[in-house]
Order: C-alpha cells, then sequence, then structure tokens
C-alpha cells in the first residue's frame, strides 16, 4: 500500500492542467494515496480544492516555519474551523527552519521564537481537532532545530502525536522521536548516494515506525534527481529502502502504509476509495 505521505500539491511548480496527469501517474504507479500539505494561508483553498477533485488526496493545513513571518498573528484562528472538514487530515507542515537566515527586517533570535510560538500554536490546535502533526527542522550544521522542535513536543506528546518528515538525521535522534510515540518519514534524500547515513537509519529502523514521502515538487529520488518530483516517485524511495532492509518492496509498503493511517486515521476513507 504505497502512500505519499507529504507533498505539496498546490505547489506553483504544478499547474493546475497538469494535475489529472500527475495524480494518473501516481494511480499507475500504485500509489494509493496522497498528502498535500499547505505551507500559508494562501494556499489552504488550492489544497483543499484539489482535495474535493481528486478522491485520494488528503490535506494537512499549518504554516511554514520560513513563512510565518507573512503570517497574521492570528494565523491559526483562521485555520482552526476549517480543519473538522472531511479531507483535513493533519496539522502542518509548520517546525523550525535554522538553515534559512532570517528575513529582511528580522533579527535571527526574533524569527527564530516566533517560529518556536507557532510551533507551540500548531501543537495545541492539533490537540483540540485530535489530529497529528506534521513538523519541519532544517539546520545548516548540528541539529539545534531537531532539539528544539523536540522539546516543544515533550511537552504535547501524551496527547499529540508527531511526524518529522523528511528525517536526515541521526539513528539516535530518530528513537527519540519513537521513544515519545512520534513518527519519522523518508523521501528522495535517502536514495542520494551522498546521503547513505539517511539510508543507513531507514534500515535499521522497526516496522511501522515510518513513513514514505516524496516532499513533491521539491528532492526528486535517483534516478529523478536535480528534476521536478511528483507522487509517483516515491516508487523508488520505497524501492532503495526495501532493499537496504532486505525485504520486499510489497512488504516495506505495506507497513509504511499502516504506519501512514495511524497516523493518518482520516485518510483511511481516500484509501478504500481507490480499491478496484
Amino acid at each position: 500500500m504505497l502512500i505519499d505521505s507529504h507533498c505539496h500539491l498546490a505547489s506553483h511548480k504544478f499547474a493546475p492542467s497538469e494535475l489529472d496527469g500527475i495524480i494518473a501517474r501516481a494511480s499507475q504507479a500504485n500509489v494509493r494515496a496522497m498528502v498535500s500539505l499547505a505551507t500559508c494561508l494562501d494556499d489552504i483553498e488550492a489544497n483543499l480544492t484539489i482535495a474535493d477533485t481528486y478522491p485520494q488526496v488528503g490535506v494537512c493545513l499549518g504554516m511554514h516555519p520560513c513563512d510565518v513571518h507573512h503570517a497574521p498573528d492570528d494565523a491559526i484562528s483562521v485555520i482552526e474551523p476549517l480543519v473538522a472538514g472531511p479531507h483535513v487530515v493533519g496539522i502542518g507542515e509548520t517546525g523550525l527552519d535554522y538553515y534559512h537566515p532570517a528575513p529582511e527586517n528580522w533579527e535571527e533570535p526574533a524569527f527564530r521564537e516566533r517560529q518556536r510560538d507557532f510551533l507551540e500554536r500548531h501543537f495545541l490546535l492539533a490537540k483540540r481537532s485530535g489530529l497529528g502533526v506534521v513538523i519541519h527542522t532544517r539546520d545548516r550544521s548540528g541539529c539545534q532545530s531537531f532539539d528544539d522542535a523536540m522539546e516543544i513536543y515533550q511537552r504535547h506528546a501524551t496527547e499529540v502525536r508527531a511526524l518529522f518528515h523528511c528525517f536526515i538525521g541521526t539513528y539516535e535522534n530518530a528513537r527519540r522521536v519513537l521513544d515519545l510515540g512520534g513518527l519519522v518519514s523518508f523521501g528522495g534524500v535517502s536514495t542520494f548516494k551522498s546521503a547513505r547515513d539517511v539510508l543507513e537509519v531507514a534500515a535499521r529502523l522497526p516496522r511501522e515506525s515510518f513513513l514514505l514521502e516524496t516532499d513533491a515538487p521539491y528532492l526528486a529520488p535517483v534516478p529523478f534527481r536535480g528534476q521536478r518530483n511528483e507522487p509517483s516517485f516515491v516508487h523508488h524511495t520505497a524501492a532503495c529502502i526495501a532493499e537496504a532492509r532486505g525485504e520486499t518492496l510489497e512488504s516495506l509498503a505495506e507497513h509504511c502504509g499502516r504506519a501512514t493511517v495511524t497516523f493518518f486515521p482520516k485518510l483511511l476513507p481516500k484509501i478504500a476509495h481507490t480499491i478496484p
């Protein structure tokens, strides 16, 4: 049961006229469902429209950490009335990004504090809505954004489950997530020769502890590295991880699929819709 647990179908890199083909190619690659994530208030409506058009697409609503300086202070209040809708399966993409510099007219400490404040608000929204939260972390070096996100997650872990997407950290940090009841997901980076340590982490983790994703249109896996990514390419990431784990693609897809629907239970009706 291949599922692309993280993509951005409302991205400007995908023309609306292309979506029929993108969804069809995903179906041909046996991708049973996709989760498309909003990154700002402006693309929420587009994501919801896509999910309304394509029954196999669920959406997450949230604010990407790189966009919090554009977001109004009451952004979560704008999102909250929408999360009970049938297409909304999670909260996000939220998180902490210490890789990109602070935007113009912002000092780095203040910008990072606003990101942490928004991440906290996303956790509180997830708690009120009964949904999981999808987290982005990124650093230029080290893992400070991950450590700070984990500190916030730890305060909410008894009531909210978190998914750390596009995981490129160490096995020890993956275990920290799992020990709090969370999950990680792996994308195209795990197929890169320059990132063999990521593949080694995926190979060591227990079954049903991780998900598969594309982060499309970004980070296309080998053999499409450098090109625009799309949900059908999750097949290549799955095959690479399955080989590293010494299991069949079918086995990997099955337990990653189970992990996905335990984190996104509202995705189940969308998967059922695709059963022949």
